[in-house]
């Protein structure tokens, strides 16, 4: 499992009911339309946004599509959770970007709330990893490892899954289909070149974040 442990992706949760009819990413580009998203220069929530809506259309439109889709983003918040309070508490925005394992938490607690879970989408890899200078330094690697194989069982599996992350391990995956739509078109973070020529190409200074802000 390459240390990937979970997986989650992005939703949009709408206003009740859906009034505009919000289906796919496309419909996040629509002129008028609200979205509430926080600034991935802060927050790193809002950073699997931006990819999630990058990636949502073929490489050579991506840039015009999410320019429009920001066009759309009045407000930045500075991380996920403020996103989420200008969206309930100050009843702004249309649609909120945010995790899908944060909206499934929220109907678990008595907060339903309605979503989209739009295909393409971006894999949110949760990993695990023992670190060998810790572990040795500390005599703890028998334990330490023992903890990361059993966190791959179907018993921990079930436990991440109940509480709204997606399993990797298969029979958990197949058992909570319900709950996980599939999606066909997952990209990661790999596919675009890795962490560090994301955070390059994306999000440092100067680069095509801050170049799309520019423009709007």
């Amino acid at each position: 499992n390459q240390g990937i442990v979970t997986r989650s992706v992005v939703v949009m949760v709408t206003r009740e009911g859906n009034p505009h009819d919000i289906r796919s990413w496309t419909d996040l580009a629509r002129p008028g339309l609200q979205v509430v998203t926080a600034n991935p220069k802060t927050s790193g929530g809002a950073r699997w946004n931006f990819l999630a809506l990058w990636s949502a259309v073929p490489e050579p439109q991506a840039l015009a599509f999410t320019t429009q889709v920001y066009k759309n983003v009045r407000v930045l918040p500075r991380d996920s959770r403020e996103a989420t309070d200008v969206f309930f508490q100050k009843g702004q925005g249309d649609a909120l970007l945010t995790y899908e394992h944060e909206v499934i938490l929220a109907g678990l607690r008595g907060q339903p709330l309605p979503y989209v879970v739009p295909d393409p989408n971006i894999s949110i890899d949760q990993a695990v990893a023992v670190v060998d200078a810790n572990v040795d330094r500390k005599g703890t690697r028998a334990v330490a490892e023992a903890f990361v194989d059993y966190l791959f069982t179907p018993e921990a599996q079930r436990a991440f899954a109940e509480v709204g992350f997606r399993p990797v391990e298969p029979t958990m995956a197949q058992e909570f289909a319900w709950r996980y739509p599939p999606i066909k078109n997952l990209v990661t973070v790999a596919d675009l070149g890795g962490w560090e020529a994301v955070q390059n190409r994306f999000f440092a200074d100067g680069a095509l974040f801050d170049r799309i802000q520019a423009q709007l």
